[in-house]
């Protein structure tokens, strides 16, 4: 993931339950990626969430798969 995406996506224990959200608001990872996940085009989600930038929607997506992506170890 590019340090430019790493700062967008922040995490707060006081804030959403300590839910992933996008630079400090209260919009959730989850949110974003539903709204996608249900159809929504990048410029409807901005339209709909006008605090949004494109770049924030990309950051949810690259922290998802690199969350995804994370290798999990299990013990033999």
């Amino acid at each position: 993931m590019q340090k430019a995406f790493l700062n967008r996506i922040t995490v707060n224990p006081s804030q959403c339950g300590g839910n992933p959200c996008v630079r400090g608001m209260r919009i959730r990872v989850t949110d974003v990626l539903e709204l996608l996940a249900n159809g929504l085009t990048p410029a409807q989600i901005v339209d709909e969430l006008p605090d949004l930038e494109p770049d924030d929607l990309k950051a949810c997506i690259k922290y998802a798969l690199a969350k995804v992506q994370h290798p999990v170890l299990h013990a033999a």
